[in-house]
């Protein structure tokens, strides 16, 4: 077992339904209040969801409904659009 160096943790994304470095990824939360917010840092509370950094994966995602079954609520529209900016602002740099 020696050699094996640390174990990279993996994420499945919403969207395109790939598994992924959890690193290369976007973290959608939801709070305890019931918030729906990007997780730049990954470490806010609340339940996760990953998607990738692409938009086609954020369109993939909202229309199989897949990050509202990870995160178990309903996601309003407006909610979805400030999720669109925020990547394509992440996209461009």
């Amino acid at each position: 077992m020696a050699g094996q160096g640390k174990k990279i943790p993996s994420r499945k994304c919403m969207g395109c339904q790939e598994m992924k470095n959890k690193r290369e990824m976007l973290r959608v939360i939801r709070t305890p209040e019931g918030e729906i917010l990007l997780d730049a840092t990954g470490r806010k509370n609340g339940r996760g969801a990953y998607i990738c950094r692409s938009r086609e994966c954020l369109e993939k995602a909202i229309k199989s409904k897949g990050l509202e079954r990870s995160l178990k609520m309903r996601i309003p529209e407006e909610t979805y659009e400030s999720l669109k900016k925020e990547i394509e602002s992440i996209d461009e740099r």
